[in-house]
C-alpha cells in the first residue's frame, strides 16, 4: 500500500473510532434513561421488603405477666450524637501552619462533641447529677461521658484536655456537683469541679475501683481492689480516716468484715455500706463506723447466688441490687440476703446484658447498668416501689372485680344489652 493511501486509511480508521466514541457520548444519556426506567419499573412490580418485628418495650418489664412488675425498661445509650452541621468544611476552625506541621488540631477543634462523635466502648462507674445527668466513666475510651437522659446530648471529660486519664473506673457526684473520678492505673481518685475543672486529688492509692458518697455525713468511699480494702475520707477535704478490712494479704482472706478482691461500694440512706467481695462471692454490710454488721451470699452459677458480683446500689426501699458479671443479670436482694428477684439474662437484645459490670440507682429509682462486650452501652430501667407495686396490685384487683360483676349480670339488663345489641329489650 503506498504511504498516502495508507495515511488516508488511518485517518479514516481515526475518524471512525472518534465518530463512535461520540456516538456512545450521545447516546449515553439515552441508555442512562432506559436503563434507569427499567430499574423504576422492576423496582414497582418487586414485593417491598418486610419489615423485622420491633422488640415489644411495653413487655420489657420484670417479673412478666400476669404478675406485678417491678422494673419497667425506659431507654438506653450508646454514645453521642453526631453533629453533621458542624461537620461540614465551613464550619470548622482552619488549622494552622504550625498544627498542620505537627499533626495537631487547633485549639477550637480539640475534642469537641460537634466534631467527635464517641462511642461507649468500656463504660463502668455511673452516677447522677442535681440536674438529672448521667455521667458515665469509660476505661477504654479514657472520658467521662455525661448524657442529657432526655436528649441524648452529649458533653465529655476528656483525656489530655480536662485531666490525664489512664484507666477510670468509677465515678460519684456529691450535692454541689463536685465529680471524684477513680484511676486505677494512675493510682488516684481526681475531683473536677461543677464546671469540669481539675480540683483537686487524693494519692497513693494502688487500685482505686468502686466509689461511693455518703452525702449526708460527707464521707467518700473508695474501694482500693488490689488492697483489699476500702478506704474513708472526708469528702470536703479529702482527708484520711479511716479503713475497712485488712490489707496485704493477697486475697486470700474470707474472715467476716476483710476482703478478697473487692469491686464496688454502696451507701443506704442511714449511711450502712455495701461492699461486693467479688472473690468470696458475698456482699458485706458496714454501719456507718466500718464495724461489720453481717454478709450474705454464695457461690454457684444459678440465680440467687454470685459467680462474680461487681457493681451494687441500693433502691428507694432499700433494696440490695447486685451486678453480677459472670450470670449477665442484676439481682435484688433484702438486708438477710433472702433473693427478692432479678433483672436481665445473657444477651445483647434490649433487656439483657452481655459484660455487666455498674449499676446505679437515682432518686427518681431511675436505674442504670452498664455493659462492656462487645461494645459498650448502658441500659436504663424504672424502679417500681413498694408503694406503687401495692397501688397496682389494688387496681388489677378492682378491674378483675369489675369484670367478674359484669359477667355475673342477667342477659335481660340494660348494662347487658348495651353490650349485646342482640339481646332483646
Amino acid at each position: 500500500m503506498c504511504k498516502l493511501c495508507a495515511k488516508t486509511t488511518s485517518v479514516r480508521m481515526a475518524a471512525i473510532v472518534l465518530l463512535f466514541a461520540w456516538g456512545l457520548t450521545l447516546a449515553s444519556p439515552v441508555a442512562l434513561h432506559a436503563a434507569d426506567k427499567k430499574k423504576k419499573q422492576a423496582a414497582a412490580t418487586q414485593k417491598p421488603a418486610e419489615k423485622k418485628p420491633q422488640q415489644d418495650l411495653s413487655k420489657l418489664v420484670w417479673p412478666e405477666a400476669p404478675n406485678i412488675p417491678r422494673v419497667r425498661y425506659t431507654s438506653y445509650f450508646a454514645g453521642m450524637k453526631f453533629d453533621k452541621e458542624a461537620d461540614t468544611p465551613g464550619k470548622k476552625v482552619k488549622q494552622t501552619w504550625m498544627d498542620r506541621l505537627a499533626g495537631t488540631q487547633s485549639q477550637d477543634e480539640k475534642f469537641t462533641v460537634k466534631n467527635f462523635p464517641f462511642q461507649l466502648l468500656g463504660p463502668y462507674g455511673m452516677a447522677v447529677d442535681s440536674k438529672g445527668r448521667l455521667y458515665v466513666a469509660d476505661q477504654k475510651v479514657g472520658a467521662i461521658f455525661i448524657f442529657n437522659t432526655e436528649t441524648k446530648e452529649t458533653e465529655l471529660i476528656g483525656n489530655g484536655i480536662q485531666a490525664h486519664f489512664a484507666m477510670i473506673n468509677s465515678v460519684v457526684v456529691d450535692d454541689d456537683d463536685r465529680i471524684f473520678v477513680s484511676d486505677g492505673k494512675l493510682g488516684k481518685v481526681m475531683v473536677f469541679d461543677a464546671k469540669h475543672q481539675a480540683q483537686d486529688q487524693i494519692k497513693g492509692l494502688v487500685d482505686p475501683v468502686g466509689l461511693a458518697i455518703d452525702k449526708e455525713n460527707r464521707l467518700l468511699y473508695v474501694v482500693d481492689t488490689q488492697q483489699d480494702q476500702v478506704l474513708v475520707y472526708d469528702a470536703d477535704s479529702l482527708k484520711p480516716l479511716r479503713k475497712i478490712g485488712t490489707g496485704g494479704k493477697k486475697h486470700t482472706l474470707s474472715t467476716p468484715g476483710d476482703f478478697a478482691l473487692p469491686t464496688d461500694v454502696a451507701v443506704d440512706k442511714d449511711g450502712n455500706i455495701y461492699v461486693t467481695d467479688t472473690l468470696n462471692w458475698r456482699v458485706e454490710i458496714f454501719d456507718a463506723d466500718g464495724k461489720f454488721i453481717s454478709q450474705f451470699g454464695k457461690h454457684c452459677d444459678a440465680i440467687g447466688c454470685f459467680e462474680r458480683p461487681k457493681g451494687i446500689a441500693l433502691d428507694s426501699d432499700g433494696h440490695i441490687w447486685v451486678v453480677d458479671n459472670g450470670l449477665s443479670l442484676v439481682q435484688a436482694y433484702d438486708r438477710d440476703g433472702q433473693l427478692l428477684g432479678y433483672v436481665g439474662g445473657p444477651g445483647r437484645l434490649l433487656g439483657q446484658f452481655n459484660d455487666p459490670v455498674g449499676i446505679f440507682i437515682d432518686q427518681n429509682n431511675r436505674m442504670f447498668v452498664s455493659e462492656q462486650y462487645p461494645w459498650g452501652r448502658v441500659q436504663q430501667f424504672r424502679y417500681i416501689t413498694d408503694a406503687e407495686a401495692e397501688q397496682l396490685k389494688k387496681e388489677k384487683a378492682a378491674s378483675h372485680q369489675t369484670k367478674q360483676a359484669e359477667a355475673a349480670k342477667p342477659a335481660g339488663t340494660p348494662q347487658a344489652a348495651a353490650v349485646n345489641p342482640e339481646v332483646k329489650k
